[in-house]
């Protein structure tokens, strides 16, 4: 019953944290922390040690699926060479000086550079959570560095863990080879899944199949690839990308919109659960370090995410620099963004899930039987770590975004209303074509013709920013009169459900038509 009690513990926490997240205005994540560390507190949760496969096949796959899926393919390309540099070279700088810290701190070498890859790399669905505030370039780079770098640590940490336990060797053609495989393996076999993925898109009708496929693809492009040792990460990014390029065009409008229901809260609630979980991870490995070690583990927490932050801003501003030197071309100077916008980058590196699964999965015992050495003291500290970056980076971020003033960034509501208007007008244009081809009759074509002209006026005025455009008054006054009459109308087939002359199943099918027609009107279906 533990597990039908915990499920519900977690649930519980999740709903009082958003709660209490959005009522106090703190970042929802900090919130989670705090309250999965007081869960942790009662001694039957404490206990219940989180298996890493869960994290790694269970929770990881999903959340990375659907950033891959909302991530701009557009600015990935654009900003290729600084994402390549923070997701491989940063993060292995970032391991040697937390291996180096670790190692001062008394570690041996082996699990202090386990403790490095464990930190090193940043999280997507943190920087998605607590960087949404800042520019769009500035997310997409954040969280392309986050979709890739985990498959850099994860690379780091085998080697680490393999020379601890004796099964690894350390030279360049075996490193090489073990980074070509993760990489190009990973990258393969999400091609390939995303393949399959659009074929059987392609035939399937039914929405639920279609979207039962759609679930089942990160967790096969994970699995595929940790079969072949390659990364699993890189896999489902791989195919997320892919899918998000092919997708417009190649699935349903239904199909679309029964996604778009299930994915956001499935995320939602894995997100917020995980982070739940991390200071429940805290608890538990605080309870198997004795009291002397407890205080050489704090002392480390301190250390490493001073390191991790010191490291990141050195990178930041060095790499620039170095850039800056050798690519000259008046393309890359349209590229380069203030020391300001940099500074907020640097505080936007936020450990999360991948840094606790990684912990987790350092072996209980070495080949010989002897326990893996100082397993739970990475466990803390990682955790520990994770907690640093998310609350006091997470608590700081929002202030140092005041103090860089950054512009404000208006491309995508311009870029909205120059599809919204090019579309309607090519529309419009087509009217007369497409009416003659189906045989519509003259006053339907002219009705929606004037339909269309209203939503055109309509665009043109929000791009323009006048509040009291005639168009827009007119716009409101009729989604306003609409929603009135749907409301209406919701309320009379309610009133025939309950007098009995219709059945459940009759005013189900009509209310989600009218859902469906109030959602539109509303602008409350947003897809990221």
């Amino acid at each position: 019953m533990l597990g039908l009690e915990l499920l519900v513990l977690l649930g519980a926490a999740v709903l009082v944290s958003q709660a209490v997240a959005q009522r106090l205005g703190v970042a929802p994540p900090v919130v989670l922390l705090v309250v999965g560390a007081l869960l942790g507190l009662v001694p039957a949760v404490r206990q219940t040690q989180l298996p890493p496969e869960v994290v790694l096949l269970l929770f990881l796959p999903v959340l990375l699926y659907w950033e891959s899926l909302t991530t701009s393919m557009r600015e990935i390309r654009t900003n290729l060479r600084g994402i390549v540099l923070l997701s491989t070279v940063l993060v292995i700088l970032t391991a040697w000086a937390v291996a180096v810290a670790g190692h001062a701190l008394g570690l041996p070498w082996g699990p202090a550079w386990a403790l490095g890859a464990a930190v090193a790399p940043t999280d997507a669905t943190a920087v998605g959570v607590l960087a949404r505030s800042l520019p769009r370039r500035q997310v997409t780079v954040l969280r392309a560095e986050s979709l890739v770098n985990d498959g850099t640590a994860l690379v780091v940490f085998g080697l680490a863990v393999g020379l601890t336990v004796g099964e690894e060797h350390l030279s360049v053609p075996h490193v090489g080879a073990l980074f070509l495989l993760a990489y190009g393996g990973g990258a393969a076999v999400g091609v390939a899944v995303a393949w399959v993925n659009m074929n059987l898109r392609r035939r399937l009708d039914d929405p639920l199949l279609g979207n039962l496929v759609m679930i089942l693809a990160p967790f096969t492009a994970f699995l595929l690839a940790e079969f072949i040792h390659a990364s699993g990460v890189l896999a489902v990014v791989v195919s997320g990308l892919i899918m998000a390029q092919v997708a417009p065009s190649l699935i349903r409008a239904e199909h679309r919109r029964q996604a778009l229901a299930f994915w956001p809260l499935a995320t939602f609630i894995i997100n917020s659960a995980l982070f739940v979980l991390v200071g429940v991870e805290l608890q538990y490995a605080l309870s198997h370090l004795s009291r002397s070690v407890l205080q050489d583990a704090l002392i480390a927490i301190g250390v490493v995410s001073v390191v991790l932050v010191v490291v990141r801003f050195a990178f930041l501003f060095s790499s620039a620099y170095l850039i800056r030197a050798i690519d000259r071309r008046p393309r890359q100077r349209e590229l380069r963004m203030s020391h300001r916008a940099r500074v907020v980058s640097g505080f936007a590196g936020f450990r999360g899930a991948v840094s606790l699964a990684v912990a987790l999965s350092v072996p209980e015992a070495l080949d010989s039987g002897a326990p893996f050495p100082d397993r739970d003291f990475i466990v803390f500290v990682t955790s520990g770590v994770i907690v640093v970056t998310l609350v006091v980076q997470g608590l700081l971020l929002p202030g140092v975004v005041r103090w860089a003033r950054l512009p404000r960034d208006t491309s995508v509501d311009e870029e909205e209303v120059l599809a919204e208007s090019t579309a309607t007008e090519e529309a419009i244009e087509a009217l007369p074509r497409l009416a003659a081809e189906l045989g519509t009759t003259a006053k339907v074509t002219e009705w929606l013709r004037q339909e269309y002209e209203a939503h055109l006026a309509t665009v043109r005025a929000q791009g323009a920013g006048t509040n009291e455009d005639p168009a827009l008054l007119h716009n409101r006054h009729y989604t306003d009169l609409r929603l009135a009459l749907i409301a209406h109308k919701r309320a009379t087939v309610v009133r025939l459900r309950d007098e009995r002359q219709i059945d459940d199943t009759v005013l189900r099918r009509i209310q989600t038509s009218l859902d469906y027609e109030e959602v539109r009107l509303a602008g409350r279906e947003q897809a990221e």
